[in-house]
């Protein structure tokens, strides 16, 4: 866990969907946290499964750096020089996401203790990009420090 020079305060990071549009018409929530406590093994793992990783669907928004700088982190210089967002079929992000999930069911102990908790979120996000999918939408995965 990293500490915000600003405030000191801890904080958590949160690997979350962001949909195109406005509103996609479903609940895109997934919490997000467990996922990022563990992106550096689930990076290893996607690899070892040879898959894309997770951090290969990521990309910065407007929406996402306002946050990051409402809540004090980075500089609004750069800000103003972001590139335009990817975005990618929700179709090529769940072959990684059903990977991960059918890897960590079989072996429950992949990740220790965080393994069901990585699980729920993952099962989360395989709702979410079938739904995107099925409505032919386009999506990324953004970071978010609380």
């Amino acid at each position: 866990m990293t500490l915000c020079p600003l405030d000191s305060k801890p904080m958590a990071a949160s690997l979350y969907i962001v949909v195109e549009g406005e509103d996609p018409g479903f609940d895109i929530f997934v919490n997000g946290r467990a996922l990022a406590r563990n992106e550096d093994a689930l990076e290893r793992l996607a690899r070892r499964l040879n898959i894309p990783s997770l951090l290969e669907f990521f990309s910065a928004d407007e929406n996402s750096m306002a946050l990051l700088l409402e809540q004090g982190a980075g500089n609004p210089e750069w800000a103003q020089h972001l590139p335009q967002p990817q975005w990618f079929d929700a179709c090529d992000g769940l072959p990684t996401i059903r990977g991960l999930i059918d890897f960590l069911t079989h072996r429950a102990a992949a990740l220790g203790s965080e393994t069901q908790a990585v699980l729920m979120e993952l099962r989360e996000y395989d709702r979410v990009l079938t739904r995107t999918a099925e409505r032919g939408l386009r999506w990324h995965i953004a970071v978010s420090w609380r």
